[in-house]
């Protein structure tokens, strides 16, 4: 097998060698011999064609990936020695190993700097990868709104040299992944073979009423992909439609009443009258509570004009809120996430005709939109299904959300603190 069988000297290909099992090393072997012998050279490497067609790595990721595991020799001969180094580093090296190689595969045009340009190439290729384009839906504005949204989000702190145009530093980068997950798990997984469940491709299934018009969803795949990074795999397989403002009207009742049945997560989504797109993925299901409630697996997210991810940072366990029917002011009435108490990282009141959004240190998220104070356009909900046979156990609850309330609001009275409505 030439140099896939000859002893390597090179410090990194033993300490490589030593992060796979006996298994994987084997099959990466096999691996190797079967793409040199389609490459034509004497099955002694694997060329930049046959490498891009096993791994399914789009341009100019494909070309980039090439480089980087080649060691940037550019003599187009990627040997067992070369695969195996790089897949020591990319999937088994340090964290920092990982994320320095994945800046490095950023950097499409390898000039040493992480442009915007770089970044808008290799999100094309991401979501070419992701919404194949034969099943995209018409039209070039699409693409380009999502390119928008996405590019959005990074920093380029980093100063140009006389170009005028900023790059990303590493702590950008790192940054970047926290708001993105989607995006890291896409861009981690680019050397595991094809017919291997490769995070970062997963899209949500959105299940909706067939009468419904869906340019009325502000839930779009594109949005769900990048929700679906905060998640684990297994609540990745149908989320359906239980609440849209526009067809059950701006009810708090009528949300609670359609939520009843959903004991899962929920996906909660806002669009105000700024114009703005955000919300809050719940991991408990919305039960009426006098303080916060909730762990640690719900976060906020923004949808547009940026897409962001914003996850517990551990100061505090605000996490969820759901009041109903209180009539003290320090509780209150209606749903939302983090901060506290008159100052939430988002909420929307028992009206559902205004809310607002602070700076919130329970997710270290910024205000979600322009303003503190927001007036919704449009309310979603969705409910989370875990794919079958992954289920948590949920105990069941038989009832309406207000009907279990009622025993509640019996207590609240004897304890003085009167209902504002039966």
């Amino acid at each position: 097998m030439g140099n896939a069988q000859s002893a390597s000297s090179d410090p990194r290909f033993v300490s490589s060698s030593r992060a796979f099992t006996q298994k994987e090393l084997e099959d990466l072997k096999s691996l190797f011999v079967s793409l040199a012998a389609q490459s034509q050279n004497n099955a002694q490497y694997i060329s930049p064609s046959v490498f891009k067609a096993n791994f399914k790595i789009h341009e100019p990721l494909g070309q980039r990936m090439y480089d980087l595991v080649t060691q940037k020799r550019n003599d187009e001969k990627l040997t067992f020695e070369d695969l195996l180094i790089a897949k020591g580093i990319y999937e088994k090296g340090t964290q920092d190993e990982i994320e320095d190689f994945i800046y490095q595969l950023l950097d499409v045009t390898g000039d040493g700097i992480l442009g915007r340009s770089d970044l808008e190439a290799v999100l094309v290729a991401m979501f070419d990868a992701v919404f194949p384009p034969e099943n995209a839906e018409p039209g070039l504005t699409i693409q380009k709104d999502v390119l928008d949204i996405f590019l959005n989000t990074p920093t380029f702190s980093n100063q140009g040299d006389g170009s005028g145009e900023k790059s990303m530093s590493f702590e950008d980068f790192k940054s970047w992944c926290s708001l993105l997950p989607s995006a890291r798990k896409f861009l981690g997984c680019l050397l595991m073979p094809p017919d291997q469940v490769r995070q970062g491709l997963q899209v949500p299934r959105l299940l909706h009423s067939e009468n419904i018009d869906s340019n009325l969803l502000i839930l779009r795949k594109e949005y769900a992909w990048h929700i679906g990074g905060a998640l684990a795999q297994h609540l990745l397989g149908e989320w359906k439609l239980l609440y849209h403002s526009a067809i059950d009207g701006l009810s708090f009742n009528t949300f609670l009443g359609n939520i009843q049945n959903s004991e899962g997560p929920t996906v909660l989504i806002i669009k105000d009258k700024e114009g703005c797109i955000y919300g809050g993925y719940a991991s408990q299901p919305w039960e009426r509570h006098s303080d916060f409630y909730g762990d640690m697996k719900s976060f906020l997210f923004q949808l547009y004009p940026q897409a962001s991810i914003f996850r517990p940072t551990g100061t505090n366990s605000n996490l969820q809120w759901c009041a109903v029917n209180f009539s003290s002011e320090s509780i209150p009435n209606g749903i939302g996430f983090g901060g506290r108490v008159n100052h939430f990282g988002l909420f929307v009141s028992a009206n559902f005709d205004q809310g607002q959004t602070f700076a919130c240190s329970t997710f270290g998220s910024p205000c979600l939109s322009r303003t503190n104070r927001v007036y919704p356009e449009v309310i979603e909900c969705w409910g989370v299904a875990s794919k079958p046979g992954q289920q948590e156990t949920a105990t069941a609850v038989k009832g309406t959300v207000l009907e279990r309330f009622k025993e509640d609001r019996h207590m609240l009275n004897m304890v003085g603190i009167a209902n504002s409505s039966e």
